[in-house]
């Protein structure tokens, strides 16, 4: 059955024939729409738009692809959005090791600069969070991340900061949006102009590196700590073994297999230390040297993996909720013993991370805050508080954390020296980072949160989402795998809703187009589509008693397993949904 070709692909296409566009490129899009129409539909059916991470799509021609049109289009808009923000706009420019990823960097440069906005440039690839710092640092309008962060090789995408070194939250995001949708590749000023292009580069790193120096709170040990570090073929070989170094660490090995950057990720399916698969060599690689920490970050180095060992010593991979719970832990604990606490701190996390990180804060006194999906809300908080509160640590489920706040993203850099520090503390003092796991789950209950990702690619993947978010929100489950649904908390309708008498109440947070379902156990169900993947997430935050102090690591066993065959009966239910 041949496929018909879409009438709103067929009309975005011609506009771009009718552009000012390479004649090669015109020839390729017709030869596309007369050979492979299922291909041309997907290329132009719609227009890639900014998400929880920005532009984000496959490496393609089309205006549903990453390509130097849509970087170009994205980046007139965001120059005529700063042109109006500012009398002397700048814009500071990273990339990692994606395929193209220069390419674009430098394009978005000189159309910058061709519309008269100053940019910083940096030399070479770059990590996420050394961007944020660099906005911050030179006092820049705004910044861009040539980045699809985790997401396989063909991708790329384009990160926008605003002048706190945050991402983009409202109203900027849709001011800019809407910059954009004004622009046609006819009004795209390519080169010229009287923006200058200046390159960052060995002094930024300095001032960076020096910054992360001063998150370190208890040296104790970490010469000792055997370190293997995996780069994943992306851009945290730049700085953090050298960071590491500066930490102290003295025992770390580089993963030569990994180490060079990569825009195809060759030895592995894809670059998410979040995946086991992605960590499998560099835990491989610990096994052989006896070493008992491994770290790998993203491409982009702002999400970080780990694996430490258990209580048979063996190398296990924690979850990104359970990393984040035992660097909160270390942060605040080293804190409130060395009197270093700021006045008026807070911690931070999403409605979607492990509510064990509120548990910890709680502990030590500190105020928690949750906020939407995305470190964005986040950085949006921290700018929010300034001169009132001072943002001391927080993370993400994502793996993705952050500590002090010269830095308004999650920091892979950062944060593994202060997860390897933890590990380092705790072996030192005759303990371990999956002890003290152990111990938060003495404390507060065990926490068992999990993720399912249900892919649905396409136009039709896109109109199947959708349509579940619908049925969750009009036709919302009364119970799930028998278990009864206390609370509905709608975060588009920013409501939450007890369905036992049916009383409201109105929420706090921004609309976003998420529901979560409070269960009658205290169990958490979240679904939302993502902001840049074809998917639609479900986090489970399951809970489970208090450890006993006898036999911590075998009761907990026994409880994970009855709280996966609790997570297992939500998923399957959902599943049906």
């Amino acid at each position: 059955m041949s496929t018909i070709l879409d009438s709103g692909a067929l009309e975005r296409a011609q506009i771009w024939l009718n552009s000012p566009i390479d004649e090669a490129d015109k020839q390729a899009i017709r030869r596309m729409q007369d050979s492979d129409p299922a291909a041309f539909n997907e290329a132009f059916y719609t227009e890639l738009e900014f998400g929880t991470g920005g532009l984000r799509g496959l490496m393609r021609l089309g205006s549903n692809g990453m390509n130097r049109y849509t970087v170009g289009l994205a980046t007139q808009g965001l120059a005529d959005y700063v042109n109006a923000a500012s009398a002397t706009p700048s814009v500071a420019i990273a990339y990692d090791s994606r395929n193209q990823a220069p390419e674009f960097a430098r394009v978005a440069a000189d159309v910058l600069a061709a519309n008269g906005v100053n940019v910083w440039l940096f030399d070479a690839l770059r990590p996420t969070p050394e961007l944020s710092f660099a906005v911050r640092l030179h006092g820049c309008t705004a910044g861009i991340v040539i980045t699809a962060s985790h997401n396989p090789k063909e991708y790329n995408g384009y990160k926008v900061y605003w002048s706190d070194g945050g991402q983009i939250v409202p109203p900027q995001d849709k001011e800019l949006l809407a910059a954009v949708r004004a622009v046609t590749l006819a009004d795209v000023k390519w080169s010229g102009g009287t923006g200058a292009v200046r390159a960052l580069g060995r002094e930024t790193d300095e001032a960076y590196l020096g910054a992360l120096e001063t998150l370190s709170l208890n040296r104790k040990g970490n010469a000792e700590l055997g370190v293997v570090f995996t780069a994943l073929h992306g851009t945290s070989i730049t700085l953090l073994p050298e960071s590491l170094k500066r930490w102290g660490f003295t025992k770390v090995d580089v993963l030569d297999a990994q180490a060079t950057p990569d825009g195809n990720f060759p030895t592995v399916h894809s670059p998410n230390p979040e995946e086991p698969a992605a960590l499998a060599l560099a835990v491989a690689r610990a096994e052989e040297l006896g070493y008992d920490f491994v770290v790998g970050c993203d491409p982009d180095s702002d999400r970080v993996g780990i694996a430490v060992r258990n209580d048979h010593g063996d190398l296990v991979l924690l979850n990104g909720n359970q990393a984040a719970a035992v660097l909160m832990d270390y942060v605040l604990a080293q804190r409130s013993a060395q009197g270093s606490m700021p006045a008026n701190p807070f911690v931070a996390s999403t409605v979607v991370t492990s509510p064990l990180l509120l548990r910890v804060a709680e502990h030590y006194g500190v105020e928690a805050t949750e906020t939407l999906t995305g470190f964005k809300w986040i950085a949006e908080q921290i700018r929010l508080r300034e001169g009132k509160q001072t943002f001391v640590v927080g993370g993400e489920e994502s793996y993705g954390y952050l500590a002090g706040d010269f830095v308004r993203d999650k920091d892979a850099i950062g944060s593994a020296c202060l997860l390897a520090e933890a590990a380092a503390f705790h072996a030192a003092n005759s303990s371990s980072f999956y002890a003290a796991l152990l111990g938060l789950y003495a404390r507060h209950g065990v926490h068992q949160d999990e993720l399912l990702s249900v892919t649905k690619p396409g136009r039709s993947g896109l109109e199947e989402i959708q349509a579940i978010m619908a049925r969750l929100r009009t036709a919302t489950p009364t119970e799930v795998a028998g278990i009864p649904v206390a609370e509905v908390v709608d975060y588009h309708e920013r409501t939450r809703r007890v369905l036992a008498d049916g009383s409201a109440s109105a929420l706090s947070l921004p609309a976003s187009n998420v529901i979560q379902l409070v269960m009658a156990n205290g169990d958490r169900i979240t679904a939302r589509p993502s902001g840049t993947e074809p998917k639609i997430k479900y986090y489970f935050n399951v809970l489970g008693g208090h450890l006993d102090e006898a036999d911590r690591a075998g009761q907990y066993r026994r409880v994970r397993e009855e709280l996966a065959a609790r997570v297992d009966a939500y998923r399957e239910a959902l599943r049906q949904y």
